[in-house]
């Protein structure tokens, strides 16, 4: 990693080695969220890990850009002081060659202090070699 890295250290997606050491951002999601066009994400998985990455470090164009046209916002706000905590891949489907879906669970802590939790079973669909966030249903 070199010192140019703008998110020094573990991933904040907190993926794992096979040692079950942090892997380095610039090794995980650093690579996706800071060359989309040239370096895009090889599965759903990865996809959905990024993208917890790019809220927690507020990278708006990543979070829109991942998102499938057909149900992309219009823009991205982030609330501020939302501290992001950590995220738990619950389960990962692939459908077939092009549909995935993932569960998982992501944890905050608002500008109260309160905690929250995300649980979701995301969709995804692959595109031109490329795969999109496209919904998903609350848990």
């Amino acid at each position: 990693m070199s010192s140019t890295d703008p998110t020094p250290g573990p991933c904040p997606c907190g993926r794992t080695d096979r040692r079950d050491k942090p892997v380095a951002h610039a090794l995980c999601c650093g690579r996706y969220l800071d060359d989309f066009n040239g370096t895009p994400a090889p599965d759903a998985e990865s996809l959905m890990r990024s993208r917890y990455s790019a809220f927690v470090l507020e990278r708006g164009e990543y979070l829109l850009a991942t998102w499938h046209p057909s149900k992309r916002p219009a823009s991205i706000e982030f609330e501020p002081g939302v501290k992001w905590l950590g995220l738990d891949v619950r389960a990962r489907s692939v459908l077939d060659a092009d549909h995935a879906e993932i569960e998982f669970v992501a944890r905050q802590r608002g500008p109260s202090g309160a905690a929250t939790r995300l649980h979701e079973r995301s969709r995804f669909v692959r595109e031109d070699g490329r795969w999109y966030y496209l919904d998903g249903d609350l848990r």
